[in-house]
C-alpha cells in the first residue's frame, strides 16, 4: 500500500499564464485536482459542459461563476462549494488578479 500526501497551499507559483490544474487522485469513479486561477477566467462565449457531475469549493481567493440562464454570476469566496449536475452549462466569469484562488474540484459519476 502506498500512502500519498501533500498540501494544497504549497508550490502555488508567483506568475501563472495558464491555470494550474494539478490531479491529486484518480480512480475507477472518481477524479480530484487541485485548480489555481489567478485573474483567469473561461474564453469569451466559452461554457463548460462537462459527461461528469462536479463537486468543488473554494479553498482560497475569490472567484465569479456564472451558470448558463442566470442573470449574475454567482460570487465565491473561502468555504463556499457547489454540486453541478452533468451537462449544466456553467463558466467561470473572473478571479481574483492580486492573489491565488485555489479550487479543489472532485468529479464523480
Amino acid at each position: 500500500m502506498t500512502v500519498s500526501s501533500g498540501n494544497l497551499f504549497a508550490d502555488l507559483p508567483e506568475h501563472l499564464p495558464e491555470e494550474l490544474i494539478t490531479e491529486l487522485h484518480a480512480a475507477l469513479n472518481v477524479r480530484i485536482e487541485r485548480i489555481v486561477s489567478r485573474g483567469h477566467a473561461s474564453p469569451p462565449g466559452f461554457w463548460y459542459d462537462q459527461d461528469q457531475p462536479e463537486w468543488v469549493i473554494l479553498l482560497a481567493g475569490t472567484a465569479g461563476l456564472l451558470f448558463e440562464g442566470e442573470a449574475a454570476p454567482r460570487t465565491l469566496k473561502p468555504g463556499d462549494h457547489l454540486h453541478i449536475p452533468a451537462h449544466t452549462r456553467h463558466r467561470v466569469e473572473w478571479t481574483d488578479p492580486q492573489d491565488a484562488t485555489i479550487w479543489l474540484a472532485v468529479h464523480h459519476r
